[in-house]
């Protein structure tokens, strides 16, 4: 935090990264304290949930938007607009699930922010020109013999460019839920949708990652 501005500063936020180990082993207990602390002004509490959180809210934006330096910018985006609207955050959800909200607006604010200056015509290869977080369940485990870990890779990026292939809202919901491990309920607070709608777009992108996956490999 800049504790002359009131704000958080770049540091803090811009430094986006893998989350620190110890603490990754918070639980949301510790994220409440946090919370109340930083909306007490305790500028280094809101440092220690920005330290908490960073990585996977830099990695759920990275595998939305597919940008890498513009993922950098949304994150940053978003701990700010946190950090502005934490007065008004009651702890009715998980303060993760939270800030997986702002992201969501965030994200959505810049494509449709970009599909204006592309005077209408929204560009879809924003979604298609990285991949999905090195943390993620796809990607090959240390220590592995060189032949799985090429076997995973190469399912990795099969993997990804399925995903490439879903609309926004369904490659959406399959991250949430498959690769952050949200809860429907948690996932339909971030998406802004009931629980149903949320349960209908992971199996239909379920379904369809499946479809496209069984005809990759039949064109093998």
């Amino acid at each position: 935090m800049n504790n002359s501005t009131g704000n958080p500063s770049n540091d803090a936020i811009g430094s986006v990264g893998p989350d620190d180990p110890e603490a990754s082993e918070m639980t949301s207990d510790d994220d409440a304290r946090l919370v109340a602390r930083a909306q007490g002004g305790d500028m280094r509490s809101y440092d220690a949930l920005v330290t908490r959180h960073r990585g996977r809210i830099f990695a759920m934006i990275r595998n939305m938007i597919h940008q890498e330096a513009e993922a950098w910018d949304l994150a940053q985006e978003v701990f700010i607009k946190a950090w502005q609207a934490l007065p008004r955050f009651e702890a009715k959800a998980r303060f993760s699930t939270w800030l997986y909200r702002i992201a969501h607006n965030v994200v959505y604010d810049w494509t449709r922010k970009r599909r204006i200056e592309s005077a209408g015509e929204f560009n879809d290869e924003i979604f298609e020109r990285d991949r999905i977080d090195p943390a993620a369940v796809t990607a090959p485990n240390a220590g592995e013999a060189p032949d799985d870990a090429l076997a995973r890779a190469e399912l990795r990026v099969k993997i990804e460019a399925a995903l490439a292939r879903l609309s926004a809202e369904h490659r959406e919901v399959v991250l949430l839920k498959d690769v952050q491990g949200l809860a429907y309920k948690e996932i339909a607070e971030v998406m802004g949708s009931s629980i149903g709608t949320v349960m209908s777009r992971l199996f239909y992108a379920r379904q369809k990652l499946q479809t496209l996956l069984k005809h990759e490999y039949e064109a093998r």
